[in-house]
C-alpha cells in the first residue's frame, strides 16, 4: 500500500485551485492570475497527485468540482483570505501603526463613531480599522487587536472588561413630542397612550435575548401586555430603530447607553419622565486580544475606550469601575 504524502501543499497550486474552483474554468483562472492555462493545468494535476484524489470532474465545455473539491473549496478560500488580510495588514503596518477593533454594527453606529474623530484628532501616530459585523469573532483571530461585545456575563469571554451595562427607555423624536404636546399628534403622556402611536421593534425572535430587549417586555411589565400599537414597524438592527424615531416614524425602545448623547443634545426624548426604564440582562466588554497587548497603540485606544465608558456608566448612574 503506498503511504499517504506529508509534506505541505504548495502554495500557488492551492491558490489556481481556488481559483478554478471559484470561476468553474480553467482559462478564466489563467487570466485572474496571469499564467497560461497549461500553467494552471499543471499546478491542478500536480495538487490532485499531491492529495491522490480527483478535484475537478472536466467535462467538454464545463468543469466541476468533485465531492473531495468542494471540500477542499470550502477550506481553502477563507484560509487563503485570511492570509491575504494579514499580508496587507503586515504592509500597511510599516508605514503607519494600525488598530483593528471588531464590535456589532449598532454599537459601532451610536456609541463609537461619534466619539472617534476626537480620539483620532488626539491620536494622529495610528490609524483605526473597524470590523462591524454581528457574528463573534474568534478570540485568537490574528486580525484583531481589539473586541467589543454585547452579551450576558456568563457569556463574556475570560479575561474581557466590562465597560458599563443597559438600560431600556422610550424614545422619540423631539418633533413628535412637540407635535403631541401641540395637539396635533395623538398624547404622549402615559404609557397606554402608545396605542395611538407606531412602535420600532427588534425584528430578531432568534434568541432569549431578543424578548428581554422587546416592547413585549416592556409592555408586560407595566402592566400593558395586551396593548397593540396604531402598527408595528420591525427592523434589523438597534441602530435602524433609533434612526426610525429620529425620523418621527414612531416610538424606540432604546438602550440609554447608545443614544445617552442623542438625549442630551435633544435630538431624541426620553418619554414618561424617565418613569419607565427596565433594565437589561446584557453588558458591553472591552477584550484585548493577547497578542495585540504589547502595542502602545492597541494600548492607548483601550485606555480611550475606557474612558468614554466612564462617561457612559456615569450617564446610567452606575457606580465607577
Amino acid at each position: 500500500m503506498n503511504r499517504p504524502r506529508q509534506r505541505p501543499l504548495s502554495l500557488d497550486s492551492l491558490r489556481a485551485f481556488e481559483a478554478v474552483a471559484r470561476r468553474l474554468s480553467f482559462s478564466a483562472a489563467a487570466d485572474e492570475l496571469h499564467l497560461t492555462q497549461p500553467a494552471i493545468s499543471r499546478q491542478i494535476k500536480g495538487l490532485e497527485e499531491e492529495l491522490g484524489t480527483t478535484l475537478f470532474i472536466r467535462g467538454t465545455r464545463r468543469v466541476e468540482l468533485s465531492a473531495a473539491g468542494a471540500a477542499m473549496a470550502h477550506t481553502v478560500a477563507p484560509l487563503l483570505g485570511s492570509l491575504d488580510r494579514v499580508v496587507r495588514d503586515i504592509r500597511n503596518r510599516r508605514g503607519r501603526p494600525q488598530v483593528s477593533l471588531s464590535t456589532f454594527a449598532s454599537f459601532a453606529t451610536l456609541w463609537l463613531l461619534p466619539r472617534l474623530a476626537e480620539f483620532q484628532q488626539s491620536q494622529p501616530a495610528f490609524d483605526i480599522r473597524i470590523s462591524a459585523a454581528d457574528r463573534l469573532d474568534e478570540l485568537d483571530d490574528p486580525e484583531l487587536d481589539l473586541l467589543l461585545r454585547y452579551c450576558s456575563p456568563q457569556d463574556a469571554p475570560p479575561g474581557a472588561e466590562r465597560l458599563f451595562g443597559e438600560i431600556l427607555t422610550p424614545v422619540t423624536s423631539a418633533r413628535l413630542l412637540e407635535q403631541s404636546l401641540a395637539g396635533q399628534a395623538p398624547p404622549l403622556g402615559e404609557p397606554a397612550d402608545l396605542a395611538a402611536h407606531g412602535l420600532l421593534e427588534e425584528d430578531d425572535p432568534r434568541t432569549p435575548a431578543s424578548y428581554r430587549l422587546s416592547w413585549r417586555r416592556w409592555l408586560a411589565e407595566q402592566g400593558l401586555g395586551s396593548l397593540e400599537p396604531r402598527r408595528w414597524l420591525f427592523l434589523n438592527y438597534t441602530h435602524q430603530q433609533v434612526q426610525g424615531a429620529l425620523a418621527g416614524q414612531g416610538i424606540a425602545l432604546a438602550r440609554i447607553s447608545l443614544v445617552h448623547d442623542l438625549l442630551q443634545r435633544g435630538e431624541l426624548v426620553e418619554l414618561f419622565d424617565g418613569r419607565c426604564r427596565i433594565p437589561s440582562a446584557g453588558h458591553y466588554y472591552l477584550f484585548e486580544l493577547p497578542h495585540a497587548r504589547a502595542r502602545a497603540e492597541v494600548r492607548d485606544c483601550a485606555a480611550w475606550i475606557r474612558a468614554e465608558a466612564t462617561r457612559t456608566r456615569a450617564a446610567l448612574g452606575e457606580a465607577p469601575a
